[in-house]
Order: C-alpha cells, then structure tokens, then sequence
C-alpha cells in the first residue's frame, strides 16, 4: 500500500474532483444522452439515445488518471502520450479532450459551450458519429483499445528514442490477460534510459471482465506484487473509492513515480550509469463503475461486473431506470461545474495544460507532424553485377542487408530508424546489419553473446506481437522502421495487421489532420518453399491472401524474383507513407535473372514481359503465356520453358513476371492495376495462361476473375501439402514443378496435340526419377540441383 500523504492543498483537491466530475458527467452523457445537455428540463425519453452502446464501467478510472496526469504536466513540464488499453474507454478520452479545448479545435462544430456538448453527446456510437473506442477520430490518441493486448508494445514503441517523452499506459485487468500484453510487460528490458524516454504502466484493477472477474484482480496483493516485480518493476499500489483520499493518494504516488523517472534518465545521461534500471509502475484498484449507480433492480451495479456497458439499458421504457439516469447525472452537480452556457468553469480550464502540452495535442500522438525523411543512399550501388539472366547465384536478402545497415548509418544522429523481428536477423540474411549496430538489450549480458549492446538498433524479441506492438509505436509517433519474420508466422500478428491497417485507411481517408506516416514494411522470407528442412509446420504463404482483403489505398504486395528487383523494392517501400507494404523473398541461394537497370524498370512497371527468357516477339500473339510470381515460381516457369523448347520448339512463348501482385486487378479496384487493355495485351484475350504463383491459386482467381482472358487462366501454387523433405519435391508436392507446368501447356495448347503423349510420358518419367532418387538419396537430382538457363 502507497503511504499515505497529502500532497493537495484543500484547493486543489477540490478542483480536482470537480473536474474528475465533469469528466464522469460528459462521459455518462455521452453514453445515454442526445439532447438537454445540462439538465435544465426533467429527463425524458426524448432526451436518450435510442442505441446503448457506450462502456462505463472502465471509464470513471480512465478520467481519474487523466486529471492526475494533467497536474504531472502542468507541474514539470513533461510531453505524456495517454495511452488507454481498456477497450471502449472512448467516453473518457472524448470528454477530457473536449474539456482540454483540444477537441473543439479540430471538430470547431463540437464547440466549447451548450451546443457542442450537445453534438458531443449525439455524436458517440451513433450512425455518422464516433466509435465507442480510443479510435483515430479522438485527438491524442495512437491506441484504439478496440481489441485488447496491444497498449504496452505500443506505448515502449512510441518512446524509444524519444527521450523527452513519457507515455502513461493505462492496462485493463481484462486486457491483463492476453498474451500479447503478457509478453509486452518484458519491454523494460530493452529501454536505455539514456536514450529513450519512458513508459509509467498503470495496471487498472476494476474486478471484472464483461460478466467475470478478471485473474489479476482475485490474487493477493503479495501475489500480484510479486508478479510485478518478477516482471522488472518497482510497483506502487493506489487503492480505495472514497475519492478525496484516492486523490491524495494517486497524487503522492504520481510523484513519486516521475520523482523516480527523473532520478533513473539523470543518472544515465548526467552521471553515466550504465545498466538496467527497475522503472516504477502503478496498479490502480478502484470500483467498476466508481460513482454509477450502487444498485440497479435490486442487484449490486457499481463494484461489480453489471457496470461494465450501462448500468442499464431500458431507460427510455422504464420509468424506474430514467429516474435512476436522472438522479446518477444530478449527481454529479453540473450546475457547479460549466456555466449557464455549457462552458467548463475558468477555474477547472486552467487544471488542463496549454498548447501542445494538452495530452490531447501533443504532436507526438500525430506522428507525421515530427516524420523526418530518411537519409539514404542509392539503392543500386548495392546491386549484384548480373552479366547475363541465370549466370549468377547469391542470396538475395544479403544486398539489401548492406542497403539497410548503411541507412541505419546515415541517420545515426536523427536516430528514427530500427529493424524489428523475432530473433531471425541473422537467420533471415540481414547479419550484415551488424556490422553498424547491436540487438537492443538491457539485461543481463555474458562474454560470448553475439551482438548485445544497450545502445543497438535491432529489436529482437521471440514475440512476433511485442515486435509488432514496438514498431507501431515507433511509426505513429513519427519514425521509420522494417519488420523481418518467417513467412509461416508472421500469421500469429493477423489480427493486429488488421487493427494497424483500419487505422490507416481511417486517417489517410477520413481524417484530414492526421498527417502521413511512414509505412509498415514487412519482409517475409525463410518462405514456404524453402522449409523443406522444418517440415509441414514452417509451410504456409496465406498472410498475403489476408492482407489483401484490406482497403486497396492501404496495401501492396510485392513479390521479387531476385536480389536487385528486392532492392528496388526495399527503396521504394522505405520511402512510401501510409501503406502496409509486404515484400516476400527466400533467402537462399538463387540464380539472379535481372541487371539492377532492368529491375528498376521491372520493379516500377510492378509487371512485365521478359523478352529474353520469351520467344514469341515478332511472331504474333503467343501460344502460350507462362506467367510467375515469386522466384521459386519463376525458377520453375523459365526451367518449364527450357523443356519446352527442347521438346517443341515451334512453339510461341511468352513469359511474364509479376513483381506487384496488385497490377493484377482491374485499376478500379486498386491504384496499381493495369487497366484492361494493357492487361489484354501483355497476357492476350484468348489464349492459354499458365500462371505459376507463390502462394495460395485461389488468389490470383479472385484478383483476375474479371479481366477478359480469365476463362483461359489456370493457376499453380500451394495447395497445403508439404512435409520435411527436398526443396524441389516440395514444389512437385504442389504441383508447381517444372514438369507439371510442361503438362498444363501440353493440355490446353491444342497445337502439341500430335506430340501430347511423348511429352507427357517424359514428364512422367521424370518425376518418377525424382521420387527415386530423394528416397535413395535424399536430395535432389543432379539435372534439379545443377539446373541453370542458358540462352
């Protein structure tokens, strides 16, 4: 228990209480009420909104810290992002903005006075309005809350080399339970004192969940006291709901914990202190639904788990239950709190900052305000010299490993850029990173370590949730970052791709005052044809299958085929804003296919003809079109032309390579599409089309089913088979070989009828030899392994 003193003169906690009030007052009305504001008529069904749909349970809490964090600001003059992890805690952030001024600033309808308060009420989880959640409409915010688990990550992202700013996370008992927020606790671990700023984590006991009590909340205060510590905090515990001395109480304790923070950021970067510090934390306990009604229908609703929506949600046909909503908002005696005008008192306005102090305005929360270009070099000094198509092997991520570790060097002093992943740096191919920087790490470190500093740029933690969490901080306070990860896991972050990508097409759409941040950028490799050593559970290409279900104005898909055309696409990525850009290359050695110059071109189309592994220029339109994306689906396609070739000469085709995957759909349902005619002409209107594709078929189907030549296309890819074996038997696994792609010409190509079944009984012949050869000695034959083009 926090010892108890009393830092508020009888003054100040007054007027703190009156604008925690005004807070509870404005949150409640925003849940129930459209209309009469400030009571000055009887309540009538008139007056409440005919949907319910607002939260109050978590909300008395969330107002509680705001005021509190407020006095911190005022007093030391601190930059605080509030970050509330609650879900649908918007009712309190909406009001304290609004009472800030911030609100009426950007929404100058929802003014400062009666009338806006009345839009303010009408507005809130109502068709054409807000949502009920921290969402990107409310000034202020970087953390909707809308799904639980994130606030953690995301608040250690925001202030990682930000060393002026401190974000005030705000922990659901309930959000307490996921495991992506289980995991985040761990961030302390990798925060330098020196260089960042800091994170003050509140975990918020208020009982229960929607209709059970939370785990946390039911331990003993040993028990939950030895958990923080176990995790690497100094915890500091308020508890109580007799307001005045939960005041004092949360006063005292706030000092202490930013005397503390102080105290920890001067000894690093004054006196030189080197090692990891145990930062301060505060778990708040306080009632579910502090100041709602006590009872409801005869049963407990404040303290209990029946607070956690409304209180109760008959109100407009329940005589009895309007009575209550009336007597609750009385209560809160608005008549001592805004004037006649619905305008918040002068006394209570000067308890908010000013300016940019406002938590509500501060520009850190509008990450693109402070974005700053990243300085980089040419990208094609770092290209691999490609004298001719399939002359050179290398692996591809290597070069783009330089191209990173030398943009990590250029903006060493703007210090605004870091790379992101799962403890697969090095494993992915991007060791030479370290040749400029460290693994971020702040524990404890041992002689034979590899790459441990306290000052490295390299965020390596075996959470693919925590990376995400750090890195979506890192952009939406205004910096530049790169997320590398296995293709098969990256699924495990599904769910939070899907939260970062609806914030963004809400704030570049919507929004006019969100500025542009940098885009997130995935690289997924270790992929899926390239398992083969880790077996059935490492073997799934299905994230791009669901990132494109997203908003066109939000995502890309890039699939390069080799090292220079990853290169041009890593620049081009790096440079973008307000995209989810995701990049898939494997990383083992691979036969390089295009000059930087010809990747440049290929990578800015997005899509082209390859002319030289073609021969159908000058013949007229082809026979057959051989199209591929990925480079394990372009190896096969050029190998299944060179048979094809051998064993019919005569015949036209023309190959195609797709780098963007969304040139495929039509321009009007994505920026990047070609339009129909460009499309027609590169794959033709009637003939067949033999398209050989990294991921899932399905895929590229549902992206052409309205181009003309649709009829005539049929697709390769993964069709969930794999297991640990050679990395050329997984692809004849899929069907995606060489020789199953020579059959799909011979059958739709009428022209090779005279010769179908010489060529079909050499393919089976081969992948008989393959079966044979891999049981007998367990990799792949020589004419597979030793395969190369030449011209």
């Amino acid at each position: 228990m926090t010892e108890m003193t009393t830092p508020l003169s009888e003054q100040e906690l007054e007027l703190m209480n009156a604008y925690w009030r005004a807070a509870n007052y404005l949150s409640v009305g925003q849940i129930y009420l459209m209309d009469n504001p400030l009571l000055k008529q009887p309540l009538s069904k008139e007056h409440i909104k005919p949907r319910l749909l607002g939260h109050w349970g978590t909300t008395p809490g969330l107002n509680f810290l705001y005021v509190h964090l407020n006095r911190i600001i005022r007093n030391r003059d601190l930059d605080i992002v509030y970050i509330a992890g609650p879900g649908h805690g918007g009712p309190a952030l909406v009001a304290n903005v609004w009472m800030e001024g911030t609100y009426s600033e950007y929404y100058p309808d929802v003014s400062f006075d009666e009338s806006g308060m009345k839009r303010l009420f009408r507005q809130f989880s109502f068709p054409g309005g807000i949502p009920s959640h921290v969402a990107p409409e409310t000034p202020g915010s970087i953390h909707e809350g809308g799904e639980l688990g994130y606030s953690i990550s995301h608040a250690y992202g925001a202030v990682f080399d930000n060393p002026d700013l401190v974000t005030a996370c705000v922990v659901g008992d309930g959000e307490a339970e996921t495991g992506p927020l289980a995991t985040a606790w761990h961030s302390n671990k990798f925060l330098n004192p020196k260089r960042d700023g800091a994170v003050l984590p509140i975990l918020h006991l208020n009982g229960y969940k929607i209709a059970n009590p939370t785990v946390l909340a039911r331990i003993s205060h040993e028990e939950l006291e030895q958990l923080m510590i176990g995790y690497g905090y100094k915890p500091y515990f308020v508890e109580g709901d007799d307001p005045a001395t939960m005041h004092q109480m949360m006063a005292a304790t706030m000092d202490r914990c930013f005397d503390e923070i102080a105290e920890i950021q001067r000894r690093a970067r004054v006196e030189g202190v080197d090692e990891r510090p145990i930062w301060p934390m505060i778990v708040f306990r306080s009632p579910k639904g502090w100041t709602g009604p006590k009872v409801v229908d005869g049963k407990p609703a404040e303290g209990n788990w029946r607070s956690h929506q409304v209180p109760f949600s008959t109100v407009r046909d329940n005589p009895e239950h309007m009575a209550l909503l009336e007597s609750w908002l009385k209560s809160y005696k608005a008549e001592e709190l805004f004037t006649p005008d619905g305008v918040l008192l002068p006394e209570l306005q000067e308890l908010a900052p000013q300016g940019k102090k406002r938590m509500g305005d501060i520009p850190h929360a509008n990450g693109g305000l402070l974005l700053k270009e990243l300085r980089m070099p040419d990208f094609r000094e770092y290209g691999i010299d490609v004298p001719k198509p399939g002359s050179v092997e290398a692996e591809a991520p290597k070069p783009m490993a330089r191209f990173l570790r030398d943009i990590m060097k250029m903006n060493e002093k703007a210090a605004n850029f870091r790379v992101f992943g799962p403890d697969e740096t090095a494993s992915n191919r991007l060791g030479e990173l370290f040749e400029e920087t460290n693994r971020t790490w702040m524990a404890e470190m041992i002689p034979s370590d590899d790459h441990l500093s306290h000052n490295g740029r390299v965020m390596e933690i075996l959470s693919e949730h925590t990376c995400q969490g750090w890195l979506e901080g890192y952009l939406l306070t205004g910096r530049h970052g790169f997320f590398s990860c296995y293709e098969a896991f990256i699924h495990i972050i599904d769910s939070m791709f899907n939260q970062h990508a609806k914030w963004l097409k809400v704030t570049d759409t919507e929004i006019p005052w969100r500025r542009p941040i940098a885009s997130l950028n995935y690289f997924l490799t270790s992929h899926v044809w390239r398992q083969d050593h880790n077996g059935f559970s490492h073997q799934d290409p299905g994230f791009i299958d669901h990132v494109v279900n997203k908003k066109s104005s939000v995502i890309r898909v890039y699939l390069p085929p080799d090292a220079n055309s990853l290169l041009s696409v890593t620049n081009h990525c790096l440079r973008s804003r307000n995209y989810i850009n995701v990049i898939v290359a494997g990383k083992q050695p691979a036969w390089q296919w295009l000059d930087m110059e010809s990747a440049l071109r290929h990578c800015t189309s997005g899509i082209g003809i390859w002319e030289w592994a073609s021969n159908d220029a000058g013949e007229g339109e082809p026979d057959v079109v051989m199209a591929c994306a990925g480079d394990v689906p372009t190896l096969e396609t050029l190998a299944a032309v060179k048979i094809l070739r051998k064993l019919a000469p005569e015949l036209k085709i023309r190959v195609v390579n797709v780098v963007d995957l969304m040139t495929l759909q039509p321009k009007e349902e994505h920026p990047h599409g070609l339009d129909d005619r460009d499309f027609d002409d590169m794959f033709t209107t009637d003939k067949p089309i033999i398209f050989a594709y990294h991921g899932y078929p399905w895929l590229i189907h549902r992206l052409t089913y309205r181009r003309t030549n649709h009829r005539n296309l049929h697709v390769r890819g993964y069709k969930e088979e794999g297991t640990t074996t050679t990395p050329f038997d997984m692809v004849v696994m899929n069907d995606l070989d060489r020789f199953h792609l020579v059959a799909d010409v011979v059958n739709r190509v009428s022209s090779l009828r005279p010769k179908a079944a010489y060529i079909k009984q050499y393919v089976r012949d081969r992948l008989i030899e393959h079966k044979e050869y891999i049981r007998k000695y367990g990799e792949d034959m020589p004419e597979v392994r030793d395969w190369r083009w030449e011209d």
